[in-house]
């Protein structure tokens, strides 16, 4: 019978995107206590500076922007899956929409290049109302 308090020492290496997020900065530290690998894209490491799982051994912190086909791709090596979290910073219009599918066309190019078997997507969120960007 399997120590229910036992952690395993490791399932897979994941990428997050977002992770100085809301959703991607709670996401990592549960991925690293169930035993996970994990690789942070982020635009600013100075960001992660203060969350309190940035000493983690298990924990690889990449920074670049999404636009960085090399970023990317340096962030996603040995991965297994990766999370994107992220959506375009453009404030509104068909820019925004064109952004965000810029972003994450080359990003899921970049994942499939690299043999990654799942992304698990999040894209922006809004609120409702009829002056929402088309892709909200």
């Amino acid at each position: 019978m399997e120590d229910q308090g036992e952690r395993p020492t490791s399932t897979g290496t994941v990428l997050v995107t977002g992770a100085t997020g809301y959703i991607g900065g709670r996401l990592v530290p549960r991925l690293l206590d169930k035993g996970y690998t994990v690789h942070c894209l982020v635009r600013s490491a100075r960001k992660l500076q203060t969350r309190p799982w940035i000493n983690h051994p298990q924990l690889e912190v990449f920074e670049g922007p999404l636009e960085d086909s090399e970023a990317v791709s340096a962030s996603l090596k040995n991965c297994d899956s990766a999370f994107y979290l992220v959506h375009s910073m453009v404030s509104a219009g068909e820019s925004f929409r064109n952004k965000d599918v810029e972003l994450g066309t080359q990003f899921a190019k970049t994942a499939k290049d690299q043999g990654i078997g799942r992304i698990v997507y999040l894209g922006g969120l809004g609120e409702t109302g009829p002056d929402l960007s088309e892709h909200l």
